[in-house]
């Protein structure tokens, strides 16, 4: 299998650490770890690092997919620091949230599909990462998932109440949060919270799966433009009243009309053939 690793970066180097992030790149899917045991929660430092990847994964044109997922066993994230936020200011924890948020908008709005490999315990803000993934794909038993931070006296603050209610709508959402119950990777599957739990012996054999999904989302079995476009389409349109939507489409739609891989598609159709995409 090809692979591309290239940890370390300019927060890291400038920090003069460990990344707490590992971006490397596998056959067109550009794959994010999170990495800081024991639960991988995260902090500022964690949330730069990230913020990074996904600029460098949204720049690289060799880059069709990203995966998100945890380093471990245990866990995909457990969400912030509780004891970084416990000894930090009032405005540090509104600048670090403000930033959080901001890292996850950028996710969220790169035109590459993206999706959360949650390969372990998926609570708190490690939920509302997960959340910002367009897919999200559970190892079956390998963990549990929640907003739990009513029980510190604070609420889902990384996108947490807006995301999940739009994904799930109010009512589900609210009680979710109220309660703050962490639930199995089956019952978020019920809920529409996860896209699918599938069965692996261990952590690299979730992961194989994982990435042998995201491959059908890269050329030549599949139009990147169109699948970025999708996205697109349906994370800001979403956000849009229906004529400006469907505006935001109808533009989308003219710039895959002058792609290659549209001429492609729609000339395998006619002469009945599998269409080579090439992604451009």
């Amino acid at each position: 299998m090809a692979k591309v690793v290239a940890e370390g970066g300019a927060a890291q180097a400038a920090a003069g650490r460990q990344p707490l992030v590992h971006y490397e790149v596998r056959e067109g899917v550009a794959v994010l770890t999170l990495d800081d045991p024991p639960a991988n929660t995260y902090t500022y430092a964690m949330m730069r690092d990230l913020d990074e990847a996904v600029l460098r994964a949204r720049m690289d044109d060799a880059v069709h997919v990203i995966v998100v997922t945890g380093a471990g066993e245990r866990f995909f994230c457990a969400g912030a620091d509780i004891n970084m936020l416990a000894t930090v200011t009032p405005s540090f924890k509104y600048y670090f949230c403000l930033h959080a948020n901001e890292t996850l908008n950028r996710l969220e709005q790169t035109p590459k599909l993206v999706i959360a490999a949650l390969n372990g315990h998926t609570v708190g803000g490690g939920l509302e990462i997960a959340l910002a993934a367009d897919l999200r794909v559970a190892r079956r038993g390998a963990g549990k998932v929640g907003l739990p931070e009513v029980s510190l006296g604070v609420l889902p603050g990384t996108g947490g109440t807006q995301r999940l209610a739009r994904l799930v709508g109010k009512s589900t959402a609210i009680e979710l949060m109220v309660t703050g119950r962490t639930f199995e990777f089956e019952e978020a599957e019920r809920l529409g919270i996860v896209n699918q739990v599938v069965e692996a012996a261990d952590r690299e054999s979730f992961l194989a799966q994982v990435l042998e999904y995201a491959r059908r989302f890269t050329p030549p079995q599949a139009a990147v433009k169109a699948v970025g476009h999708i996205k697109r389409a349906v994370q800001t349109g979403a956000e849009l009243p229906l004529v400006e939507a469907l505006a935001l489409e109808r533009e989308l739609q003219q710039q895959l009309f002058e792609s290659e891989d549209a001429r492609e598609g729609l000339t395998a159709y006619v002469e009945k053939r599998r269409a080579g995409f090439s992604g451009r």
